[in-house]
């Protein structure tokens, strides 16, 4: 009878417990808003697989590459160019914030610019690119540095996942 008596008493401080942790209070979002993409993008590179990413110290910066499948397929297969024909890259910038739930870490604040590289299928046409800045974002007129920064997005790695 002891026995069934401290089961007993178990459970109960059990259930007691369990239930002072409860609370009305609201629970504080662990979605970045701040970091969500607006303004009319030809795609959505956030539905994308990540390609590679890096943070620039200096400007306080962090970059994700994003791709389409044929895009991420063919960089984690292979080196350089050429991307395949229907392969579409993504940069998305991002200044960086303290994180409010983990102390020391940085996250994602506002998004500073997107860039597309996309890839045609007609052979002999260059890749594609756009640039999209501001808040929201809007698309930026070419101008003579687009080259460097397709041969750039186009030479980044990706990244090596276990």
């Amino acid at each position: 009878m002891k026995t069934y008596r401290k089961a007993l008493f178990v459970v109960c401080v059990s259930a007691i417990v369990s239930l002072a942790g409860c609370s009305n209070k609201p629970v504080a979002s662990t979605i970045n808003e701040q970091a969500t993409l607006t303004g009319p993008l030809p795609y959505n590179p956030l539905a994308w697989r990540v390609i590679t990413s890096s943070v620039n110290e200096h400007k306080a910066t962090m970059s994700t590459l994003y791709g389409n499948d044929v895009a991420v397929a063919y960089a984690r297969a292979n080196e350089g160019r050429p991307y395949p024909s229907g392969s579409v890259i993504a940069l998305v910038t991002w200044s960086q914030r303290d994180d409010p739930h983990w102390f020391g870490a940085r996250i994602a604040a506002n998004a500073q610019a997107v860039e597309f590289v996309s890839f045609p299928s007609a052979a002999g046409v260059s890749p594609a690119y756009e640039r999209y800045e501001g808040a929201p974002l809007a698309r930026v007129a070419a101008n003579e540095g687009d080259v460097k920064r397709i041969d750039y997005l186009v030479s980044q790695r990706a990244a090596v996942t276990p």
